[in-house]
């Protein structure tokens, strides 16, 4: 490799990190900025719409049951399938409750929902904004007086960091069910003996694990959408390549944290 490669691969290593450190300091700005408007908007006679809440609440949460309950129900039994099968060769299928529920609660339902709702809610967040930029509505909403971060990210970030914990609650509920169906099924046992076995082995500790991760994600992928979106050059075809850039960005965000969180609490 000669000198002048040498020279060329540290200077794009060198504007990378720049350029990603300069994406995490506006998305720390932007939280700032949120939590800014949530306390003092209603002071300064521009608070946070509620109604705008609700609204990304419902796109949200609500539109989102019917594909999450799919995935989660075939996951649930997925999980049942895979745990009777590996634990038959050591006799032990009548425990496969046990590993369903920590799995299920502490990882699978916060994960597979964060990762749904980044490549659904996420990346229409992030093409929402990249349009409305490319239009000049955010500096139209500038010169009218009205704080972009107040009108724009300030409600999908309420509405997410509710909606999120919520819809995990809901996926730990489909999730157990469709694995109880499987596994009484399979192992002849009724479903409340099921059921018993699941509230055996949990904790109120394994379900704030799942639910704190999934406040973290809902967080992330709000942020990670937000300044995809205010990204946006080069007209429609940078709304895409910034939301497809969201959606990928999102996810790999989620899968990292989910890494850390679980290394930092079973320690």
């Amino acid at each position: 490799m000669n000198r002048d490669a040498v020279i060329g691969f540290c200077e794009r290593l060198g504007r990378a990190t720049v350029h990603w450190l300069d994406e995490i300091g506006f998305s720390a700005h932007l939280l700032g900025e949120c939590l800014y408007w949530l306390v003092a908007g209603r002071r300064r006679r521009q608070p946070v719409r509620l109604w705008a809440i609700f609204q990304q609440a419902r796109e949200i949460g609500v539109d989102a049951l019917p594909i999450l309950t799919v995935l989660t129900f075939t996951i649930g039994v997925m999980l049942a399938i895979q745990g009777i099968y590996s634990l038959r060769a050591f006799g032990a299928e009548s425990r496969v409750a046990t590993g369903i529920a920590l799995s299920v609660v502490r990882e699978f339902s916060s994960l597979i929902t964060g990762i749904l709702v980044a490549g659904r809610s996420g990346s229409a967040l992030a093409a929402r904004l990249g349009t409305m930029k490319i239009n000049q509505e955010i500096d139209a909403l500038t010169v009218m007086g009205i704080e972009p971060v107040r009108y724009l990210v300030a409600p999908p970030l309420v509405a997410m960091t509710l909606m999120v914990p919520l819809l995990t609650m809901w996926s730990h509920l489909v999730a157990l069910s469709a694995a109880g169906l499987y596994v009484s099924h399979d192992l002849e046992i009724t479903f409340g003996a099921y059921i018993s076995q699941v509230i055996e082995a949990l904790r109120l500790t394994d379900l704030f694990h799942g639910l704190a991760k999934s406040v973290i994600f809902a967080i992330l992928i709000t942020l990670v959408g937000v300044v995809n979106g205010a990204s946006v050059t080069g007209g429609a075809e940078g709304v895409g390549r910034m939301t497809t850039r969201s959606v990928v960005h999102a996810i790999s965000a989620i899968v990292i944290t989910d890494m850390i969180f679980a290394f930092a609490v079973t320690r």
